[in-house]
Parts: C-alpha cells; structure tokens; sequence
C-alpha cells in the first residue's frame, strides 16, 4: 500500500491537539477501521531565491487584519484553492511594514545577543534618556492613535469605562496570533495613561491600581473567550519593552514559550506586584530602584549606543 493511499484513506475522527500557532495538529482517526494517528505540520519556508523572488505573487486570497502607521497585517494562502466551493484555508500570518527602516532591518536580522545587568544608576544616566529619544522621535505614534480611537479600532476588543479615566485601558490581540486558537491565546492591555513608558516608573502606590487590573482584565478576558477561565491565563511585561508605552502580554497557559516569554525577556506580573506592595521605602520607592537583566541584540540600539561602551561593568555574553 503506497504512502499516498495510507493517508488519503484516514478517515478523520478528532483533533487531539494543537500548538499555539496553528502550525501543528494531530488528528484522531482511522484507516480501513484500524485507529490511526495523524500528526500534521506546516514545512519550513523554500529559502531559494527563485520561490522567494516570486513570493509576493505566488500569496493568493489575502486577507487585511488590519493596519496602523506602517504596519500591516494579513492572512492569506500560498497554495491554490482546492476547488471553488471549499477553498484551502489561509496557511501564512503575514505582517508588512511599509517603508521600513534601516532600524527595522536591524530589528528583524539574526544577530548574537547580550546579557546585561541594568542598574539603577545605568538605568538613570543612559536608558531613561534612550527611551525618551525614541517616544520623541514618533515611534509611538501607532500606539496613540489606537488609544485616540484614530486606527484599529475594528481590532479593539473591549475598551474600559472607568470612573478615572487615567485607570482605562483597551484590549487587543496581539499581532502575531491568528485570533482563533484558544491554545494560543495572546492579547495586549494597553493603558491609557501615558506617564507609564515601562515597567522602570511603576511605584509602590500603584500596586493597588496594577492588582486591580489583573483581576478585571483576567475577568474580561474570560468573557470575551467562553472556556478560557482566569486560571488558564498568564500575565507579564516586556523588559525591555518593543515601545515605551506600558502594556500588558494576556497568554493562554498553553501557549508555547518561545523567546518573548523566557528569562531575560518577560517579567510577570503578578512578581512585579508582590515586589512592590514588599518593598522598603516610602510610596514613590519603585522599580526604578532595583536592578533588571534582560537580553539585548548585539545591534540594538541599546547594546551600541548604551552597552558596548559600558562594557567591563555588568555586561557578559549570553550562552
């Protein structure tokens, strides 16, 4: 019996399980009444610069999720409709960013990373002012116009009414999860203050503010994905954040680990809480005070302008 016939003959039964992204399934089923297995997952990309030259015109049915500023999002199929009346799903999550910018490019490239040790000093002197060179140079201002109701707004979820105002906040999916897997359930809670640029300007006074949050945003969350109950989530922050603009990462507990969420990258919330409300100092102590590690790309920004020329401090190589 050919591989072929084998796998045209399962007959399919359930899916047993699926990762975060949609790439991998595994089906339940049978060949000629015999229980049978099906695992499925997406190829690796044709790196040959003869498929890739042709790629933009071989993506057929895309479909706009949406865009803001430079950026775009899409789903669409890189195979042909199977027939008209059941077209092939969409197989690729594509994002745009158009123009780009050499920044951009560095962003995206492979390159070696850090471990570095920001202290509070090095915070003070060096990143704070990095940060405010990069909220001045209009690098938020898709972020604002989705808090000013000017874009994505058919992407905003739920935006809060609070009696406060500056304790608002909008939720939406994150750009790379595709908004149908459960099991890779990845929203952001955006605040609408704006003197929160990390997780660096929280205080102990806030600790209050930031608890309350984490229950009324597991508790939306849950409502807006039936099944997903408060304890299947996860919450955390980006050090160092991709823009200085305080936001909050709302992950289903199933969704893989990959980078954004490892040691040197993501912080949990719920910690950030808990270290507030039990650190020393009078109500504007804060995480301002404490040192954070994190990773950062040999050409960042923050390596080139900040820690290469530190180094000999607390900066050593990750492994």
């Amino acid at each position: 019996m050919s591989v072929n016939s084998l796998i045209t003959r399962f007959k399919f039964e359930k899916v047993l399980n699926q990762d975060q992204g949609g790439r991998r399934i595994i089906l339940q089923g049978t060949i000629s009444g015999k229980p049978a297995l099906l695992l499925a997952e997406r190829g690796a990309f044709d790196t040959d610069p003869t498929y890739l030259s042709a790629f933009g015109r071989l993506v057929v049915h895309v479909k706009n999720l949406g865009e803001n500023d430079i950026y775009r999002w899409y789903l669409a199929n890189s195979l042909p409709d199977n027939s008209a009346d059941r077209p092939t799903p969409p197989d690729l999550k594509i994002n745009l960013i158009y123009p780009s910018t050499e920044k951009h490019v560095k962003k995206y490239s492979f390159q070696s990373s850090r471990y570095v040790t920001e202290t509070p000093d090095i915070y003070a002197k060096h990143v704070r002012p990095y940060m405010q060179q990069c909220r001045e140079e209009g690098r938020l201002n898709w972020v604002f116009n989705i808090l000013d109701g000017v874009a994505e707004q058919e992407n905003v979820l739920y935006r809060s009414e609070e009696s406060d105002p500056k304790d608002g906040y909008l939720l939406l999916p994150d750009l790379n999860w595709d908004r149908k897997t459960v099991g890779g359930l990845h929203l952001l809670a955006l605040v609408v203050r704006r003197d929160l640029w990390s997780v660096r300007d929280l205080r102990k006074h806030d600790a209050p503010w930031l608890r309350q949050l984490r229950v009324t945003l597991a508790r939306k969350a849950s409502e807006l994905y039936p099944g997903v109950d408060e304890d299947m989530l996860k919450f955390y922050v980006h050090y160092q954040p991709t823009y200085y603009h305080f936001h909050i990462h709302i992950v289903h507990v199933n969704l893989d680990p990959t980078g954004t969420q490892a040691v040197g990258k993501a912080i949990g919330l719920d910690h950030i809480i808990s270290q507030l409300e039990t650190m020393a100092g009078d109500e504007d102590a804060g995480m301002q005070d404490v040192e954070l590690s994190y990773t950062v790309g040999e050409e960042s920004e923050l390596w080139v302008q900040v820690y290469s020329p530190l180094k000999g401090t607390k900066v050593h190589a990750a492994t």
